[in-house]
């Protein structure tokens, strides 16, 4: 069976995460994608935890993908890119803006070499604008973008995710964005820029609140697990210790919790016809769900709401995650082997496709792993490599 993207040349010059996690997106389509290096490695490798010397988080971004070093910033360097160049469908970057363009790699000079390619520019604040220079991480993006200033609760600080949430909305915007580009150009047989701010797509995903302010001068402030749309919508403390969450967003459902908790007669208040009305008495509503559940162990709980075709569900950890069946029918998580840790379990291909799956082939490779292979097959001999590796460009 062929791949979707089979036949798709990337080169992944970018760091860290948001360009990095949208090449695997790609590679887990069957994109060939190589993964280009400083000789000193993506910072990727050394962050967060790792076992035996080896960093996880770079078994998983880099998965699917070849590795060689090679430093840019060199002429031996960036002649070698351009080779690279002639022959790829995709680059992906996240320099700041102009670097590319400092060392002769910008993509005027890049499409004379391949008119067809397609660059990918993720950067924190895009390439033109009063803070384009500025140095930019998904941390500033959920600042700058109001996610941190509706998230947390009412009496406390604006709050930050504990993860890359920017960062992967943005890696998987490029990957659209990047495919949009890809399918212009079965069109007009010519490549274009990608120009994506990671301060875009997290404020794009979080609603009309730009709308709501200019129409009505309205500010959405935090509130906690609750929301300003409907009720009871929260988290929940069970009998034995663990936790589960309910949502009311439909009527129907609302009407159902309230049969199950024994408090069918708050229906018939004229209040609870409509969701807005009733995160109005989010206290009420939340003390009666939440009386019923404290009194019962979650497995009780989440039972008894799919009995009554009520939304539940339990607040895992990872632990729970990785032992859920439905997450396992789904086959969420892959055991990938690897020659280094002898396997590594991560999250699987991100969606299914019928008819030309995704799958995961590799692990993240050591790095430099393939530098000689792919080298080789833009003509670089031994001698050529060794001479590189002699000057530190590989």
């Amino acid at each position: 069976m062929t791949a979707a993207l089979a036949g798709l040349k990337v080169l992944d010059i970018s760091t860290l995460f948001a360009g990095p996690m949208a090449a695997t997106m790609l590679g887990d389509f069957g994109a060939d994608v190589i993964k280009v290096e400083h000789p000193r490695g993506d910072p990727v490798r050394y962050h967060g935890a790792s076992k035996d010397g080896v960093g996880l988080w770079g078994k998983v971004v880099g998965r699917n993908k070849r590795g060689i070093t090679l430093y840019l910033g060199s002429p031996e360097g960036q002649q070698i890119f351009r080779r690279l160049v002639t022959q790829a469908d995709v680059v992906i970057e996240n320099f700041r803006p102009g670097t590319l363009e400092r060392w002769g790699l910008g993509y005027d000079e890049l499409s004379a070499l391949n008119p067809g390619l397609v660059l990918a520019r993720v950067t924190g604040f895009g390439q033109f604008g009063p803070y384009a220079k500025r140095p930019g991480f998904g941390t500033l993006a959920e600042a700058m973008s109001g996610f941190a200033a509706i998230t947390g609760q009412p009496d406390g600080p604006p709050t930050l995710p504990p993860f890359g949430l920017a960062d992967g909305i943005a890696a998987l915007a490029t990957a659209f964005a990047t495919m949009t580009a890809l399918r212009a150009r079965d069109s007009t047989g010519r490549g274009q820029v990608v120009d994506l701010a990671i301060i875009e797509p997290i404020l794009t995903l979080l609603g009309p609140q730009p709308t709501v302010w200019d129409a009505l001068g309205q500010v959405q402030e935090r509130t906690g697990n609750r929301s300003a749309n409907n009720a009871p919508r929260n988290t929940y403390a069970t009998r034995d210790g663990q936790w589960v969450a309910v949502s009311t967003s439909a009527q129907s459902i609302a009407e159902r919790v309230m049969h199950l908790v024994g408090r069918p007669e708050l229906i018939d208040e004229p209040w609870f016809a409509s969701g807005a009305d009733r995160a109005e008495h989010a206290d009420l509503l939340d003390d009666a769900v939440g009386s019923w559940i404290a009194a019962r162990d979650r497995d009780e709980v989440v039972q008894a709401f799919e009995q009554a075709q009520a939304a539940v569900a339990p607040i895992y950890d990872v632990r729970d995650v990785v032992a859920d069946p439905q997450f396992a029918a789904l086959g969420t998580l892959v055991r990938v082997p690897d020659p280094e840790l002898g396997s590594v379990l991560m999250q699987n291909v991100l969606f299914r496709l019928s008819e030309t799956p995704g799958a995961i082939t590799s692990a993240g490779p050591s790095l430099g792993q393939h530098t000689a292979e792919v080298l080789g097959e833009i003509g670089v001999d031994a001698d050529e490599l060794a001479e590189l590796r002699r000057k530190g460009v590989v």
